[in-house]
């Protein structure tokens, strides 16, 4: 019982862990987007209250801007027990981006309502990996209020606070066979029956958390500008409870619903990126990206009352910090069409020996094509994303975890996994 109460924190505590990857979501605008994200030393709109606030200081007056991005991961696995494919039915999701500036002379404001982590995935109910885990549906809103100040021609700061909620379900298969065998004599066990079905899981969890986020805007010159941003590490306090259908009569006392809580460190992020202005009409921008995965090491859950004896338990994670390089350009081709283009390559953050089919990362490439088209006072972007993951090959101890001694070899969907992602966005702004 113990342990499945930890999966399911465990994989709220992790899906939102991959930018561009899993359950992160990598565009928070059509403009970024076409241009792979690398929009933190040129504006590209109200948008740029997420990719670098300081940038808010270069818009006019009040802007607004909505849009979607629709995301489809296909994902298929290869077992390298028994031959067996499976792939995870993974359906279009359509997270939103809101943002409102407002900028008067030297001091800019604005305010962004984003969905950072937010996709769903699924596994079929008779995958080998059904006791690690079935689907993961994760939705999060990031609130964030800036202000931003031009303190001389060439330098802009700016500053905003993080305020994070995030609520998820996921689900899993149990398996019963192997539970009979813990019931014990007293309870009329152990319980020997080859009959029995799989329990199916299903865990809720939801919890709030903050942090704060820095941006810094300088020209160099009229033709090349740098801008570097900060985001700090987020803690979300995650609170959540799991429930069981299909338990056997028998087996009930081993299947109470349970309670349990975790402190979960969403990383802090750095990003910096250097723009020139190679002609008037076309703008390239280099950058980089780096994540502090390396501090999420162990998770500790603490229950509100004993399961299997225990009120707290670590389990290790080991992950490791990450690096993305990114390279986009801007094309004026008309006064009102801009022709938009940039390359991603994103590391994973998830070790070989924590590698599960939850989240089956692994180092990407993302390509990325869109147009910007402006007819005042308003403005449409529009975005296309293919991101391809390397095939990665899960080998490793992690599976059913009531399986005793490994007699189920292929619970550990051990094999080769390949993924990759679609992504099409749309952005509407209007300038007052």
């Amino acid at each position: 019982m113990l342990k499945w109460l930890i999966t399911g924190i465990v994989l709220l505590a992790t899906a939102g862990t991959s930018s561009a990857a899993g359950f992160g979501v990598f565009t928070q605008g059509a403009g970024g987007l076409g241009q792979a994200n690398a929009t933190v030393a040129h504006p590209i709109g109200p948008s740029s209250l997420y990719f670098n606030p300081a940038l808010l200081t270069e818009l006019s007056g009040r802007q607004i801007e909505a849009g979607t991005t629709a995301i489809s991961a296909s994902r298929d696995f290869t077992s390298s027990v028994s031959g067996l494919t499976a792939s995870g039915d993974d359906e279009w999701n359509t997270p939103g981006t809101f943002y409102y500036t407002e900028t008067h002379g030297r001091l800019a404001a604005g305010i962004g309502l984003y969905f950072p982590f937010g996709l769903s995935t699924s596994w079929p109910a008779d995958y080998e990996g059904r006791y690690i885990s079935t689907s993961a549906d994760l939705f999060s809103l990031n609130i964030n209020p800036v202000v931003s100040y031009r303190f001389t021609d060439r330098l802009a700061l700016a500053a905003g606070l993080d305020v994070m909620y995030l609520s998820a379900e996921l689900q899993n298969h149990v398996n019963q066979v192997f539970a009979g065998f813990a019931v014990p004599p007293i309870l009329g066990g152990p319980i020997n029956d080859p009959t029995l079905p799989d329990v199916l899981q299903t865990f809720d969890g939801e919890g709030w958390g903050h942090g704060l986020n820095l941006g810094l805007y300088y020209k160099i010159s009229e033709m090349v500008s740098f801008g570097a941003t900060y985001r700090s590490q987020i803690d979300v306090k995650v609170e959540g409870s799991a429930t069981f259908a299909q338990v056997d009569p028998r087996l009930a006392p081993l299947f109470p619903s349970a309670t349990g809580s975790a402190d979960i460190s969403l990383p802090a992020q750095a990003t910096a990126g250097l723009a020139a202005r190679l002609t008037p009409e076309l703008t390239i921008e280099v950058g980089a990206r780096w994540e502090d995965w390396s501090s999420f090491d162990e998770l500790k859950i603490s229950l509100a009352a004993p399961v299997l004896g225990q009120t707290e338990t670590v389990t290790p994670r080991d992950w490791e910090d990450t690096w993305a390089f990114n390279i986009g350009g801007e094309y004026q081709l008309t006064p009102t069409v801009a022709l938009l283009a940039g390359y991603l390559y994103g590391q994973n953050p998830v070790p070989d020996s924590t590698f599960e089919p939850s989240i089956p990362d692994s180092d990407a490439q993302l390509f990325t094509l869109g147009t910007i088209i402006t007819l005042d006072p308003w403005t449409v972007a529009l975005a296309y994303g293919f991101e391809d993951h390397e095939d990665r090959t899960k080998n490793n101890a992690i599976g059913d975890p009531l399986d005793p001694g490994g007699l189920n070899p292929a619970s550990f969907a051990n094999g080769n996994y390949e993924s990759d992602i679609h992504l099409v966005a749309v952005s509407v702004g209007y300038a007052f």
